[in-house]
């Protein structure tokens, strides 16, 4: 059965006006959070807490937009989800295109690897392009990609990432990895490693179920997952599949 969840017009204008859109298909780009609040979202890079240690250009709030048929099937799934008392934590939504240029050029910067300890320890920074971590543009400026985990409702409380806190590799099991209030999914998100790729059995049976059980979920109401990365869906039935977008997140 196909749901459809719509606002109300006023609302509608009141969060394009929220998020600075004037026109053209940018008007489309939803706060998550404003069609149900229940999503968590913990934008990491709109903090430091990511593979490049600090803010990323073109990320001013800590929100999540999708264009809205995304955003509304986002909603189903997380209603699906709540039969069994979890949840979806957004850590990427629409990423502007000036954000992945700023990746670009980070990863052209061999000598950064401030956050290499966490995110990429079995990796050298300068194949970060030909294995596919880094690319110059990403479906993520479309607005119908996502990057997201299971966490329990209502969420536990997580630690947080402080400047200079001790780096622990993402692909260490959950207990001694960074802290995240997600289910154990296997390794950490944005972990740039062939343990994250979905499919990947080396993770052990918990984090594959978990795997699973999101992917199942997502794929029902839409979704399609990116083999490479469990935490990487992508709505089959996107809007703008050819064009990438550059309005800022706030």
């Amino acid at each position: 059965m196909r749901w459809t969840l719509l606002l109300p017009l006023a609302a509608t204008f009141a969060a394009c006006s929220t998020l600075g859109i004037s026109g053209g298909p940018e008007r489309n780009l939803v706060d998550v959070k404003t069609l149900d609040s229940t999503i968590v979202v913990e934008a990491r890079y709109y903090a430091a807490h990511n593979f490049m240690g600090r803010r990323v250009n073109g990320y001013e709030a800590d929100k999540c937009l999708l264009m809205r048929q995304a955003a509304e099937a986002l909603v189903r799934a997380q209603a699906e989800l709540r039969t069994f008392g979890l949840g979806v934590k957004a850590y990427d939504c629409y990423r502007p295109q000036r954000a992945v240029a700023d990746f670009a050029a980070w990863a052209r910067d061999v000598s950064d690897t401030k956050m290499k300890a966490e995110f990429y320890p079995d990796v050298d920074k300068a194949r970060l392009f030909e294995l596919g971590y880094i690319a110059e543009r990403s479906g993520h400026s479309r607005g119908s990609t996502i990057d997201l985990t299971l966490i329990p409702l209502p969420p536990p409380v997580q630690d947080l990432y402080r400047e200079g806190d001790v780096l622990v590799r993402c692909t260490a099991v959950a207990g001694e990895r960074f802290r995240d209030n997600s289910l154990d999914m296997g390794t950490g998100y944005d972990c740039f490693s062939e343990l994250s790729h979905t499919a990947n059995a080396r993770v052990g049976a918990l984090p594959q179920r978990n795997r699973l059980l999101l992917k199942s979920v997502m794929e029902k109401h839409g979704f399609v997952n990116y083999a490479q990365e469990w935490w990487h869906f992508t709505l089959d039935d996107e809007p703008y599949p050819d064009r990438y977008f550059d309005v800022a997140v706030r």
